[in-house]
């Protein structure tokens, strides 16, 4: 087939690709251009696809926005602390299901991916009752443990399928050199571990970061533990109008869920590639 026909053939995929880019992305270029602009020029009546006036006062009113920086540092806080946790405790998981034979496996693994299936937005209700009556309303830690539920299903399926795809070989010779099955792991299939371990902390670091609907429920009288998303649904009643404000708000919101990725972003296509290997 020539060259000609082939990308002929190719153009309508080529064409949706970027029917699909463009939808996507618009949003986002329409946010970060919005928060460049002057109050003026978003509030006129002819739309600027580019700010005529480029500006940075709407990032200064976010940034000295009432409890930006403490919202900041509980997102980041349980954040982080989710995925850690999910990571420890998927590694084992995950290790124990690929490389042991034990009694009621599969029937583990079927419970994994049905929790995965399971909306959370429907366990609302049940979680908003046991914090209640725990007393683990309006707590950092209980939204950590939320975070870490949602994120533990797919991180132990995709480390599980990962390291069914490490050959288990490499385990038995360094046990063969007497190594124990531990010291085996931690030295010869951890390190290969590392584009797993990537893509499920980008996986866990967004779906905690961005989570809003149980932040909002879970944290109710204490308002100094809530999280960026719940004050971002706020900042326009605190700025009436203000939408350049607003924009820039969800700008800075929007960049450490890219700055991670942009750093994890060799290991992730891999590491996904990988986990999906092997069942």
């Amino acid at each position: 087939m020539s060259t000609a026909r082939l990308r002929l053939r190719r153009a309508p995929l080529h064409a949706a690709a970027v029917v699909t880019i463009v939808l996507c992305l618009f949003p986002v270029y329409w946010m970060v251009t919005t928060a460049f602009k002057p109050n003026r020029d978003i509030q006129s009546a002819s739309p600027q696809f580019l700010p005529h006036t480029w500006t940075l006062e709407n990032f200064r009113t976010a940034v000295d926005a009432d409890g930006f920086a403490l919202f900041w540092r509980n997102s980041i806080l349980v954040t982080l602390s989710a995925v850690l946790l999910a990571l420890i405790v998927a590694l084992g998981a995950s290790f124990a299901v690929a490389r042991m034979r034990w009694r009621g496996r599969r029937q583990f693994m079927l419970l994994v991916f049905v929790a995965q299936m399971a909306p959370w937005e429907a366990l609302i209700i049940p979680v908003y009752i046991i914090s209640r009556d725990t007393g683990m309303l309006d707590r950092l830690p209980t939204l950590t443990l939320v975070y870490f539920m949602m994120t533990l299903p797919f991180t132990i399926v995709v480390l599980r399928g990962f390291i069914a795809a490490i050959p288990q070989e490499l385990e038995e010779a360094a046990q063969v050199d007497g190594c124990t099955r531990m010291r085996a792991f931690r030295h010869i299939t951890f390190p290969l571990l590392a584009p797993g371990l990537m893509a499920t902390s980008l996986f866990g670091y967004v779906t905690a970061w961005n989570e809003f609907a149980y932040a909002n429920f879970l944290i109710i009288k204490h308002q100094d533990s809530r999280t960026l998303p719940v004050w971002l649904s706020s900042f326009q009643n605190v700025f009436g109008t203000d939408w350049g404000a607003t924009m820039a708000a969800s700008t800075l919101f929007a960049l450490p869920a890219l700055v991670v990725f942009l750093l994890l972003q060799r290991h992730v296509t891999s590491g996904f590639a990988a986990g999906a290997v092997k069942g």
